[in-house]
């Protein structure tokens, strides 16, 4: 009985402080975002005489100054941007996962490893040859300048965790399906990508969120103003804005609830796909 109570004891105390630890973390992330909406209502003079207090008006206004003074064009560009490309990058990937599982190739997995290559390829070592041959394509400062880099360098992480998915799918499935009279395609729309939004799902999150904050290409491939991604329009708000930094806190926070809103509807998914590529691939 001692025994039995010593375990117990050991498993509750491991649990409390397992609790705490989980408890801290979120004051940790939520904190920033906390400050960050709080300062968002103020005025400027309130802002830097206390960041921390309550705001004696709350300045909703900012968030509407905000969208009036440039932001709508800026996030306009980076939906348009982000929703291509996210439509690309899962429309490729999945295709090609699909292709190295499915279809019994020579040198099947000399291509994987070649895809598999482009994770190590880094964005700055790409920059130069990128910009001349956009240059040359006539495809300098214009939304493909985006698109078409933002597609090629998600192509190999997404296709390595789709990759690992398709794997884990029963073959009985397509088999019964061939039996039926499918063809390769009917069995990739209508049973491969059903089966497998989870895993699309985490897909989606993940190079959502790499492509509506990246900077660098945005920064070097862009030079009209109308063009402007949200990341490169809120570096520019400032100026903008002069030294309206509330109002600028107001069009970070603008920007950031997309993603947010996104991971909340979809968490439950990201999670089990995540888990399920990793695992079982």
């Amino acid at each position: 009985m001692k025994t039995e109570n010593k375990v117990t004891g050991k498993k509750l105390i491991i649990k409390i402080l397992l609790n705490l630890f989980l408890m801290s973390l979120v004051v940790i992330i939520f904190l920033p975002m906390v400050w960050l909406i709080l300062n968002s209502l103020k005025t400027n003079n309130e802002l830097f005489a206390d960041s921390l207090a309550l705001p004696e008006t709350w300045q909703f206004e900012n968030y509407k100054i905000a969208w009036e003074k440039g932001l709508f064009a800026y996030f306009k560009s980076s939906v348009i941007v982000s929703s291509t490309s996210l439509i690309f990058i899962l429309l490729l990937s999945s295709l090609l996962a699909y292709g190295l599982t499915r279809f019994k190739l020579k040198g099947s997995n000399i291509i994987f490893f070649i895809v598999l290559g482009g994770m190590a390829l880094s964005e700055q070592v790409a920059l130069v040859p990128l910009y001349k041959i956009l240059q040359s394509l006539h495809l300098y400062n214009t939304y493909f300048a985006l698109i078409l880099p933002y597609i090629a360098f998600r192509i190999p992480f997404t296709a390595f965790l789709l990759r690992a998915y398709f794997i884990s799918i029963p073959k009985e499935l397509e088999e019964a399906a061939v039996i039926d009279g499918y063809n390769s395609l009917q069995i990739f729309t209508k049973i491969i990508v059903p089966v497998s939004l989870p895993v699309l799902a985490s897909c989606a999150i993940v190079n959502l969120n790499f492509v509506w904050n990246e900077f660098l290409f945005a920064n070097v491939f862009l030079e009209s103003k109308k063009l402007l991604t949200i990341s490169i329009g809120l570096m520019t708000f400032k100026g903008d804005m002069k030294a309206d930094y509330t109002v600028m806190l107001a069009g970070i926070t603008i920007a950031s609830v997309p993603m947010i809103a996104l991971f909340l509807c979809m968490q439950k998914q990201f999670v089990r796909g995540l888990t399920a590529g990793a695992v079982k691939g």
